[in-house]
């Protein structure tokens, strides 16, 4: 872990939980070489795995097994308590290859166990050859071997030993070697083909016992053997009981006797070994009995074929007669020698090496020289190779080992040998006897030395950074520090960093600490600008990088105090209406630009409010007339000076204060929207003038269209008539119209139509009689019946709109203006209620 100047920190490790590693014989730790008889019964705890956590984490077990093969141990995952599930046979298994597990939630370690199945005394003798049936002349010697019964049992050790008995017979006339099973006529008994040619012998094969379920118990097997009693011919020497083996064990001593033959002769024999011997073995002459002449060490031969002569004596002058025989001597090796293993120097249970980390995956490590021997021979000499350790990250090979060999590990998981993870690594190789009794085994440490190499890139605590730093902080300022670790030992974890980016022109990061810092020069103005964003790069010395984004924020502080509006400094206050100024303050942030109003200074000071978030002065609720203010002031032109103040929310806090001049006056006569209108506008007549001139230009233009919709209509009838008229019964009455504008009434109207009775000012007639019509004339409307309370308004036409800039009395534009949409808003509504048609 790296550590830089002006940062500290501290970073945990996650190791993987393991087993203990107790040894054979321990009823708890990871199973290894875990031995369990064939008899327990279903349902029995068989161990307990035990492990830890470097960290103290709680661990939980479990077992698996090969995809296909029968699943013997369940595993209670809190304790570790292992159960035996299904019947175990030793002769149909004898092993069990098993997948034990433990995790701590977040890493997990698998290791590969070996359960060997030990024998108890579960299998009865089976005889071999069966039918039992024997010939034997009937001059068979007293004592002579007749035949060799063999029975074998499965079972291993004293269970598997075979001893032989016969059924006791009243005159029996045979007996039975207890281990050999060879069948001899008793001594002192004959046979006599003429008085029985058939015999049968019940023979009894009994093991050596042996413990099951607990308890010692011997089992046997029974047979019967027919012997036919055969009558006797003159021929050479018969051998009896062939074929003949005899064994000899390594720890024998010489002179012992390895094998006795027999054979049935009428007259003296003598015997001789005819070849084969090599010089190792002697027979007796008379006896039969094969002896071993030096040590069994001496022996170069596993297995030696003798060819024994028999002849028979017929006179003085040599032998005639003779049979000649084989019998196999077998050197049987005792299973007294483990498996060792050896080094270059010698025996040696302990090899190191160093290496780099991230071997290739199939590499041989060539700088482990381990051979492992066996000096028994055959079966005893056949044993297992074992790599304990962190699953599936070496193999070894050969797997199964006839007497020696040449270890060879190979890389299996190349991305597990890493040095940042483990600077070493711990394996066991084991060699255990596969087909012995006995299991011997070795072991031997081997300690993998990792070294390092740049296979990091460089990685930041974090994808993104963001900072906060004031506004108009001095150049050099600490802004914010990044961290980057590379797990890489020596020059190759050094990271040097760098930032780059459109954002970045102001600011610097020291190249081994990670504080990113201002620019001497750099001055942060949160009104200028308030985001900054770029990357910084952690790179290594042989150019490994990562990025990663900083956001720094420049924080508004309260440097600006608020400024007022020069235009709201002079207003004109309308009784009953607040008038309100204004205050700028151009911090970036609340709540430095958030303005509260107040009034210092107002002379009388109890005549004014003002809304101190708004700035909308208005009058005390007390005032409601021109003749209270003037009551309150002896100033005849109601004009006030108040002084107000803006100070900001910020901290600290800024203020600023201005004279407002106000001009009190009483409401506008005018009643009505329009006059609301006038009186809003009165402070800003351009508002006023270009409403009025919207108006007029949207008159025109409706004037023009309609003008040209009814020429082209007009043009394609060819008659200058209307191209719509609504003929109505003309009432008896009929009077002209004529149009007279009139300008200056209090109404201020901007048109009207008038009869001719009118122009006289007769307005008792309540109809009035149109002329005929001719174009561009419109129609004339229906006769409308006055009421008494109502008084008649006249309907405007086009033309009587555009005659109205003939007005004489010489009122300015606004108030034509005016009229003539009070005019208009009038005869819509009075339109509505008459009902006119066009």
């Amino acid at each position: 872990m790296l550590r830089f100047k002006y940062l500290s920190f501290s970073a945990q490790s996650d190791f993987a939980p393991y087993f203990y590693d107790n040894g054979a014989g321990s009823s708890n730790g990871n199973m290894a070489l875990l031995s369990i008889s064939e008899d327990t019964s279903i349902g029995t705890h068989v161990y307990t795995l035990n492990g830890s956590d470097p960290e103290g984490e709680p661990v939980t077990y479990g077992m698996t097994f090969d995809k296909g093969s029968k699943e013997y141990f369940s595993v209670e995952p809190k304790s570790g308590n292992v159960t035996l599930i299904q019947t175990l046979d030793r002769e149909v298994q004898d092993e069990i290859i098993a997948f034990v597990t433990i995790t701590d939630g977040r890493n997990k370690v698998v290791e590969n166990v070996r359960v060997f199945i030990t024998d108890a005394n579960d299998e009865k003798p089976e005889f071999l050859n069966l039918p039992l049936i024997v010939d034997v002349p009937e001059d068979a010697a007293s004592g002579s071997s007749i035949y060799r019964v063999q029975a074998v049992d499965r079972d291993l050790g004293s269970g598997g030993s075979v001893s032989y008995y016969l059924q006791s017979m009243p005159s029996t006339k045979f007996t039975i070697d207890g281990h050999s099973g060879v069948l001899r006529i008793r001594s002192g008994e004959s046979l006599d083909y003429e008085l029985s040619r058939t015999h049968f012998v019940t023979v009894v094969a009994k093991d050596g016992g042996g413990k099951y379920h607990g308890k010692y118990q011997v089992m046997t097997s029974t047979a019967i053997i027919t012997i036919n009693v055969l009558d006797t011919q003159d021929s050479p020497p018969v051998f009896v009981g062939t074929p003949y083996f005899g064994f000899v064990y390594e720890v024998s001593v010489p002179v012992i006797v390895v094998y006795q033959i027999f054979s049935l002769v009428i007259s003296p024999v003598s015997s001789s070994v005819h070849k084969g011997s090599d010089g190792f073995f002697i027979i007796n002459s008379s006896s039969g009995c094969i002896s071993l002449t030096s040590f069994p060490v001496q022996l170069r031969n596993e297995l030696y074929e003798l060819k024994v002569k028999v002849a028979a004596e017929v006179g003085p002058d040599g032998f005639s007669d003779y049979s000649i025989t084989t019998v196999t001597i077998r050197v049987v090796d005792l299973n007294n020698h483990p498996p060792t293993f050896y080094g270059e120097n010698g025996q040696q249970n302990h090899f190191e090496l160093t290496m780099y980390e991230h071997p290739p995956e199939g590499e041989i490590l060539r700088g482990l020289k381990i051979t492992v021997n066996d000096s028994d021979q055959g079966a005893n000499a056949k044993f297992r190779l074992l790599l304990v350790g962190p699953s599936r990250v070496l193999r070894v090979v050969p797997q199964t080992v006839l007497n020696e060999a040449q270890v060879t590990i190979i890389v299996e998981n190349s991305t597990a040998i890493d040095y940042e993870k483990y600077q070493f690594l711990t394996f066991k190789l084991l060699a255990v006897e596969i087909d012995t009794p006995e299991r011997f085994s070795a072991t031997a440490d081997i300690v993998i030395n990792l070294l390092d190499t740049n296979d990091n890139i460089p990685k930041f605590s974090s994808e993104f950074y963001i900072a906060r730093i004031p506004e108009n902080s001095p150049g050099g300022s600490n802004v914010v520090s990044v961290t980057a670790t590379d797990p890489d030992s020596g020059l190759w974890g050094a990271v040097k960093y760098s930032i780059y980016g459109s954002g970045a022109d102001l600011f610097l990061i020291h190249p081994t600490s990670g504080i990113i810092y201002t620019q001497p020069w750099a001055s942060l103005d949160a009104e200028v600008k308030s985001k900054y964003n770029f990357y910084v790069k952690a790179e290594d010395t042989e150019g490994k990088y990562s990025l990663a984004e900083v956001f720094v924020t420049v924080l508004d502080q309260n440097d600006h105090p608020p400024e007022f509006n020069q235009n709201f400094l002079e207003r004109t206050m309308i009784i009953g209406a607040p008038v309100k100024i204004e205050a700028v303050d151009e911090d970036a942030e609340e709540p430095n630009n958030l303005i509260e109003y107040s009034i210092m200074k107002a002379d009388p000071d109890n005549i004014f409010d003002i809304n101190t978030s708004t700035g909308e002065i208005k009058l005390k609720p007390y005032i409601k007339s021109m003749e209270i203010v003037q009551n309150i002031t002896k100033q005849k032109d109601c004009r006030w000076s108040v002084v107000v103040q803006a100070r900001d929310r910020g901290s600290p806090s800024f203020s600023t204060t201005a004279v407002v001049k106000i001009d009190i006056t009483e409401t506008n006569r005018l009643k009505g929207p329009m006059a609301a209108f006038l009186m809003q506008s009165r402070d800003n007549p351009m508002k006023a003038l270009g409403l009025a001139i919207s108006i007029i230009t949207v008159m025109v233009l409706v004037t023009v269209m309609i003008s040209t919709i009814i020429y082209f209509r007009n043009t394609k009838s060819n008659r200058i008539t209307p191209a719509r008229r609504i003929i109505r019964k003309r009432p008896k009455d009929q009077r002209s119209w004529t149009f007279r504008p009139r300008f200056g009434r209090s109404d201020q109207s901007f048109g009207k139509f008038f009869t001719d009775d009118e122009t006289s000012d007769n307005h008792s007639s309540p109809r009035a009689k149109p002329p005929a019509p001719s174009a561009p004339v419109l129609p004339p409307p229906p006769p409308v019946h006055s009421r008494p309370s109502e008084r008649l308004r006249s309907v405007p036409t086009v033309s009587g709109s555009m005659r109205s800039g003939q007005n004489k009395d010489g009122s300015g534009i606004s108030s034509a203006l005016v009229s003539e949409l009070k005019m208009r808003i009038e005869q819509k509504i009075n339109e509505a209620n008459q009902g006119y048609y066009y």
